[in-house]
């Protein structure tokens, strides 16, 4: 760890000079970032508050490169007087654009009568911990936490993972479809119209690499499973801090 920060002190260093030394030119760095990533649907350049340096946003996913289009750094930048996350919280205004346009019709909720926390779960119906987390679902909801689940098979779509759950949303009462096939049993095998492609998108869009993810409202995501309580927790200490700024 210590190697990569001296690293990317360097590239900063020599980036801080160069600025100091010539005019930036910030009219190749689109095509240069282009040529990197030619499949990517939207790429958005910014500054930040490193002379020389700009964030690029490539789908759902930040980068930074030099003003000059010479360099990519890969990292997290942390203000180390304040000691915030500069690049959680360009990702967390990216999820949170991101969630802001799934159809919320489209999710299994499991939720108390007025929730504290509404959390956007990405769920595997074969993922042991996506299970675990399931099993505790009422505990969730007593301690005023609504799980919203959406659908992440993480072996692909067309795997029988991903047939599960379309089987799950196609069902009468998906609810319960969704609680028998957390238990393990098959659920039959059923096919109509159904957002679980999209929905496995979208979480390659959000950054989903495992399961359960979840994301709050404001962006941030919550990787792994968390038990009820302490989940509690995080979410009250995460709303305290967020009311301080």
């Amino acid at each position: 760890m210590r190697h990569g920060i001296i690293g990317l002190a360097g590239v900063l260093l020599a980036v801080s000079l160069a600025v100091e030394a010539a005019d930036v030119d910030y009219s190749n760095v689109e095509e240069r970032i282009r040529s990197l990533a030619p499949q990517a649907a939207s790429i958005a350049i910014s500054e930040t508050p490193i002379a020389g340096l700009l964030m690029v946003q490539i789908g759902g996913d930040i980068v930074y490169a030099t003003a000059d289009g010479k360099y990519l750094v890969q990292g997290r930048v942390i203000d180390m007087d304040t000691r915030e996350d500069l690049t959680e919280g360009a990702k967390s205004d990216v999820r949170r654009e991101l969630l802001a346009t799934a159809d919320t019709k489209t999710q299994i909720t499991f939720a108390p009568v007025e929730p504290k926390y509404d959390l956007t779960v990405f769920t595997d119906i074969d993922c042991g911990y996506c299970r675990k987390l399931h099993a505790q679902i009422d505990e969730y909801n007593q301690q005023g936490i609504a799980i919203h689940y959406m659908a992440f098979p993480r072996a692909g779509v067309g795997s029988h993972s991903y047939d599960k759950a379309v089987s799950v949303w196609c069902a009468s009462d998906q609810r319960d479809a969704m609680t028998q096939a957390k238990l393990g049993a098959e659920p039959d095998p059923l096919q109509c119209d159904n957002p679980i492609e999209e929905q496995y998108k979208l979480g390659i869009d959000l950054g989903v690499s495992g399961t359960p993810s979840l994301l709050t409202a404001d962006g941030t995501m919550i990787p792994g499973y968390v038990p009820p309580e302490q989940l509690r927790a995080r979410l009250d200490q995460m709303a305290s801090t967020a009311s301080a700024k």
